[in-house]
Order: structure tokens, then sequence, then C-alpha cells
């Protein structure tokens, strides 16, 4: 992350010392999406309940998102996410993958994740906008194990129905997900 900052500050720097230059390292539209990224997650060591990890330090577009809810049924459990952003960001929704095995209404087995501010357009306004940011989407993956579990209009539509019939066993089924996949 560092390194990626320190080469967009130089870019900038070449192309304030003469015209030429200026308009041969033109930004493109990753370039954009970079320095987008650089200033969005310079706050994201205080986001509450996550940590970012970052398997190349120099491609800021592709990184992983692990959630550890404090609260509700998922508690203790631990999330991860794969998080890949579109060169078309912010105009664009991340790309969200669920990476470990959970038993949710709004997260399928095979790991699509059914949460509003993903959704690129959205009839009721809640999908993404280029004024969301990457502490909305974690805000809104941390709130899936708390206040946004919806049972109504389910992704994985077994999981919902298994609560809505018999919610002694989802916790049994969501228990036993849980314990799968704690760290060793």
């Amino acid at each position: 992350m560092i390194t990626l900052s320190k080469k967009l500050k130089e870019a900038q720097q070449k192309g304030n010392r003469n015209e030429t230059s200026a308009k041969s390292i033109k930004p493109a539209v990753s370039s954009i999406r970079d320095q987008l990224l650089v200033k969005e997650l310079a706050d994201a060591g205080s986001w509450k309940g996550c940590e970012l990890t970052f398997p190349d330090a120099n491609v800021l577009h592709n990184f992983t998102i692990c959630v550890r809810p404090d609260e509700g049924m998922w508690k203790d459990g631990s999330f991860v996410f794969m998080v890949s952003i579109p060169e078309e960001y912010n105009m664009k929704p991340p790309v969200v993958k669920c990476k470990t095995s959970v038993w949710h209404p709004n997260i399928s087995m095979a790991g699509d994740v059914c949460l509003s501010i993903l959704r690129e357009h959205s009839l009721d306004g809640s999908g993404w906008a280029p004024t969301r940011s990457l502490k909305d989407l974690v805000w809104g993956l941390s709130s899936l194990f708390t206040d946004l579990v919806d049972f109504d209009d389910p992704l994985n539509i077994d999981a919902a129905e298994e609560y809505r019939n018999n919610p002694r066993q989802f916790r049994r089924t969501l228990e036993l997900h849980l314990y799968k996949n704690l760290p060793s």
C-alpha cells in the first residue's frame, strides 16, 4: 500500500515538471481507481471487527476482508471475503465472494453474497453509488452477521427455510459450520 502511494506521488510530481511528461503519464482508469483506494484504505486500521489482507502489497484492487462478529448468531466466527475492485470503481461496486463455508441466508454455499450495496442498480436506491466507499462495504459485510440478516428474501433458500421451520436445527447446523471454520 505504501509502495503504490509513493509511486502515485512520484508520477504526480513528474507531471508537474513539464507538459509533455504530464500528457504521457495521464492517469488511466485503473490509476484513478488506485488513487481512490489509497485514500479510502488510509483509515482501514480503525474498521472494527475486520482485518484486510493484501496478497500483493503493490496491488490494492484485490484483497481479503476477514470479518469477526462480536455479537449475534455468528459471534466468534471468522469469515473471509475475497474482494476485487473493478477498473470502473467507484462507478461500479466491488465484486465480493465469501471464501468461508457458512450457513447463512444471504451467503450461498458457493460463496455468492446478497448485499444491496453490491448491486450496481437497485430499485430502492440502496445499491452501489459513487458516493459509497470501502468503509460502506466493510460495514455491510459486518452487518450481514448482525442486523442485516434477511430470512425473507434469501440467497441460500435452504438456510432460510431451516430457520423458519426449525430454528433449533438451524442453530445446530450453524454451529457445525462455525466450528469447522475456527482457526486451529
